[in-house]
């Protein structure tokens, strides 16, 4: 079945919002409000990284933000060579600047889309991809990504994501899409719910745990672990053999 993206924000639009929330996006305490159990994936993940590669060395943070997740992982393993990439130059600024002073390695940005990323092969030892690889389109898009981010690592390495996910039975989506809904309110009611709701149907398009577990796979990874779900939300990630 062929679906229709070009109703959904572009770059520009992305980037712009972006540009705006920098604040929102650097509370390593809490991580982002509007992501169910987000301080316990940051620590799943950089956990799962650290228990993989605790010799790593290079670090690829996709849709950096801020920058919690590269700190995050920094508590754990000191002086990473860190490469942060995001669309929005204000983040990629604020992650610098707070990734620098944690760390005796280089420090790299790159301010561009994912599917733009021209990446070293076997080069990476961590990667980290939190709530970003939802901003992927169609089939095409996803399969590129998760290649070209299989290629980077070296062997040994991981690739751990946290992110917005949907189902693929219709029915589970509405419960969960329910739930999240419910979960908003308690944060800032009915407004504040419309807002986050509005914005993450204009802007993502999540696919399921099951399809980018299945991808990971299919790609090359031949360990694949989920590590949390809740809702709408979860941590997993593969390691390259």
């Amino acid at each position: 079945m062929t679906i229709d993206y070009s109703k959904k924000a572009g770059n520009e639009e992305i980037r712009a919002r972006f540009d705006h929330d920098v604040e929102r996006f650097s509370n390593l305490d809490i991580g982002q409000l509007t992501t169910i159990d987000a301080p316990l994936a940051m620590e799943l993940c950089t956990e799962a990284a650290k228990y993989i590669n605790p010799a790593a060395k290079n670090l690829l943070d996709i849709g950096c933000g801020a920058g919690n997740y590269t700190l995050k992982m920094l508590s754990k393993i000191s002086n990473l060579n860190c490469t942060l990439n995001d669309l929005s130059m204000p983040m990629l600024q604020r992650a610098k600047e707070r990734v620098s002073v944690q760390t005796n390695g280089m420090v790299t940005t790159i301010q561009d889309d994912m599917r733009n990323l021209d990446l070293p092969d076997n080069h990476f030892d961590i990667i980290l991809a939190a709530a970003t690889l939802h901003h992927l389109r169609d089939d095409a898009d996803w399969e590129r990504v998760f290649s070209k981010l299989y290629k980077t690592l070296k062997p040994g390495g991981g690739i751990w994501i946290s992110d917005l996910v949907a189902h693929d039975a219709a029915p589970l989506n509405e419960l969960f899409k329910q739930r999240y809904s419910d979960y908003l309110d308690t944060l800032g009611g009915p407004e504040y719910r419309k807002k986050v709701l509005d914005y993450v149907a204009h802007e993502d398009t999540p696919r399921s745990v099951m399809y980018q577990t299945s991808l990971l796979t299919k790609v090359g990874f031949t360990h694949v672990e989920i590590l949390h779900k809740n809702s709408c939300f979860a941590a997993f990630g593969g390691i390259k053999n």
